[in-house]
């Protein structure tokens, strides 16, 4: 019955922690703060960093990139707490990685129309496997500087960060696999332009 009650009251913290916090659309609200008006009517539309450097304003997308990236660390760590107190099964920290991303693609506040969920990646094992983020940030600079294309530099190093963990950490690996896929579905439009030749490099406005 305990084992029950753990279960029932960890997926329900999992879902309510994670989906929550990852829902807060800071790009929204740090360029309307900013008085640069809705970030959505921009670019590609996205509430993410990327979408926010379009705005002009390199302190503000470094500030929503920060802010996403912390949302996904503190909903690990949060769980991570109960998982090393109360001997929640680390299932549930990683269900709550997962609703921090689904929250960030498709939070109830903006008609499930959100980021693209790359910056609460990193948050998530940044705080749960920080040794993968270095995985992440090797092969996101040397793609980003080989081929200026932040979306690609992003799939790229979502894919390797899972090939790292499958060797190391298999529940951090699946998780890592199924958030990959979300993004991969996020990007669909970006995959469309980069198949074309037509998708905006890094520095570039449009």
């Amino acid at each position: 019955m305990r084992d029950f009650l753990v279960a029932y009251h960890g997926y329900g913290l999992a879902f309510v922690i994670g989906y929550f916090l990852g829902s807060i659309p800071f790009g929204l609200i740090f360029t309307k703060m900013a008085g640069l008006g809705d970030v959505r009517d921009i670019g590609s539309g996205s509430i993410g960093a990327t979408n926010v450097l379009r705005t002009g304003s390199k302190k503000l997308a470094a500030a929503t990139l920060a802010a996403d990236l912390l949302k996904g660390a503190i909903a690990i760590w949060i769980t991570l707490y109960f998982h090393n107190t109360m001997n929640f099964p680390i299932f549930f920290v990683c269900l709550t990685g997962f609703f921090a991303l689904v929250g960030h693609l498709f939070p109830v506040w903006l008609k499930f129309k959100g980021g693209k969920g790359v910056a609460v990646y990193i948050g998530i094992f940044l705080a749960g496997a920080p040794w993968a983020v270095l995985v992440f940030a090797i092969t996101w600079l040397s793609t980003a500087y080989i081929t200026r294309f932040s979306s690609l530099s992003a799939l790229l190093a979502c894919s390797a960060t899972t090939i790292f963990l499958y060797f190391f950490n298999l529940d951090w690996a699946i998780l890592s696999a199924i958030l990959t896929v979300l993004i991969f579905a996020k990007h669909h439009e970006n995959i469309k332009r980069l198949l074309k030749g037509e998708e905006s490099k890094i520095g570039n406005k449009g």
